[in-house]
């Protein structure tokens, strides 16, 4: 006869574990598929911990997770071709424990997570890939696995296997990707002393510093560039939406390559020994492409739906958040003697109304339309607040009043007084 759940999780990232850690600590019986040869196997990229939420998870965390480095600072850049514009605010408060934000690597992390959730209780099995979800009418049953006699059944079923989410689109949960709601990033390991790493970005000890860029990096295309330090490396990545890549005739790794080049970007990474790359696609359609997440005997959580938060490049804390949400939802209806049905499951996604989760994602829901459809915000502006940085600062004998018609008139020149005014108007709107 084959095993039975009463929940079943399957996938064993950030949001996975959330779920799995809380349904087991709870007493439910639970089983977590992961389909590498363990989890974090998939991933190698430095990444950003949001310690709000996995606080709430595991209190004590910072006793023994592989934590890399502390933020204290954050380094807005805007790029041109050969320079930047940019914003740093570094805290003394960002400097006192508890720290709010950690750089990480996930290959590191996600082991270490899921050892707490075999730990409370949960069973995990890896290298095991789900192929289907059992149907009994329109309720999920359990799950169809690679492995011999590979039906297992359950009370339940969270979806966390990512922005793919193949299963839910098997079943019909889940609409096809289209590729203007998911970028494509490529991100870089680059090793490099500590006491480098210290010197170079001006902090010490477990001191971090995090660079988000935006501007000519992205060639036109809607998307970002970041640099994390990590103890002793580097992660340094560039991000676009896929449907601008297909558009485009620059590859990924080609435009990662000229990133490096850049001539505020290149001197960072001086010395150091680059030794990890990697792929992956970031669900960024925001609100408007967020797919039902709950059903008969069924939810969905973190990537597979569509939880980042692309403004403020947060991901991390939402799949975790919407794991345990996922997992109190369960818990209360079972404590209550009710079945895991439709109706009662809205429970769920009435939490994510009610948390910040869901209120964020909200907030910034016009934003993927209007920045996919504007590249001048990616072109025109970089280049236009960098001229007129250079034109301010540049002692020649010429008046400071003179040089304000000059910025003036460059702007018009280059958007008109309708274009600029009309892109003020969208830019409130993406941020309204």
């Amino acid at each position: 006869m084959s095993e039975k759940f009463d929940v079943i999780v399957v996938g064993a990232g950030p949001s996975g574990n959330a779920a799995a850690l809380r349904l087991a600590e709870a007493g439910l019986s639970v089983l977590q598929i992961e389909r590498g040869e363990s989890p974090g196997s998939k991933n190698v990229q430095g990444a950003i911990l949001y310690s709000d939420a996995l606080e709430k998870l595991i209190p004590d965390f910072r006793d023994d997770a592989p934590l890399e480095r502390h933020v204290i600072e954050q380094r807005m850049w805007v790029l041109d071709d050969n320079s930047f514009v940019g914003s740093h605010y570094r805290s003394d408060s960002f400097n006192k424990e508890p720290y709010n934000r950690y750089t990480m690597i996930r290959a590191q992390f996600d082991k270490w997570f899921s050892e707490r959730v075999q730990k409370a209780g949960a069973l995990l099995i890896c290298e095991t890939t789900v192929s289907h979800l059992l149907l009994d009418g329109q309720r999920v049953i359990g799950v169809m696995t690679d492995r011999q006699g590979g039906e297992i059944y359950a009370d339940a079923v969270i979806l966390a296997d990512g922005v793919n989410s193949l299963l839910a689109k098997k079943a019909g949960f889940h609409p096809e990707l289209k590729p203007k709601n998911v970028a494509l990033a490529v991100k870089e390991i680059h090793f490099m002393p500590q006491e480098m790493i210290e010197q170079r970005f001006g902090v010490k000890g477990d001191e971090g510093v995090v660079i988000e860029m935006v501007g000519k990096i992205t060639k036109g295309m809607m998307g970002t560039g970041f640099l994390y330090t990590n103890r002793e490396s580097i992660a340094i990545g560039v991000g676009c939406m896929l449907s601008d890549f297909k558009n485009q005739k620059i590859t990924p790794y080609e435009l990662l390559e000229q990133m490096k080049a850049h001539p505020s970007i290149q001197p960072m990474l001086e010395g150091g020994e680059m030794k990890e790359y990697t792929a992956h696609l970031i669900p960024e359609g925001g609100f408007n492409a967020i797919p039902n997440l709950y059903g008969d005997g069924w939810m969905i959580v973190g990537d597979a739906g569509m939880f980042v938060n692309a403004v403020h490049r947060e991901g991390s804390n939402l799949a975790m958040t919407t794991g345990m949400h996922a997992a109190d939802t369960l818990i209360e209806l079972r404590s209550e003697g009710k079945e895991f049905t439709s109706a009662n499951l809205k429970r769920y996604k009435a939490r994510l109304d009610e948390s910040f989760v869901m209120k964020d994602m909200k907030k910034y829901k016009n934003m993927p339309d209007v920045f996919h459809t504007n590249p001048q915000f990616f072109n025109d502006y970089p280049d236009l607040i960098s001229q007129a940085a250079r034109t301010m600062l540049t002692v020649d004998g010429v008046d400071k009043k003179t040089k304000e018609k000059e910025i003036r008139k460059s702007f018009r020149q280059r958007r008109s007084l309708f274009g600029l005014m009309g892109d003020a108007f969208k830019l409130w709107r993406a941020f309204e």
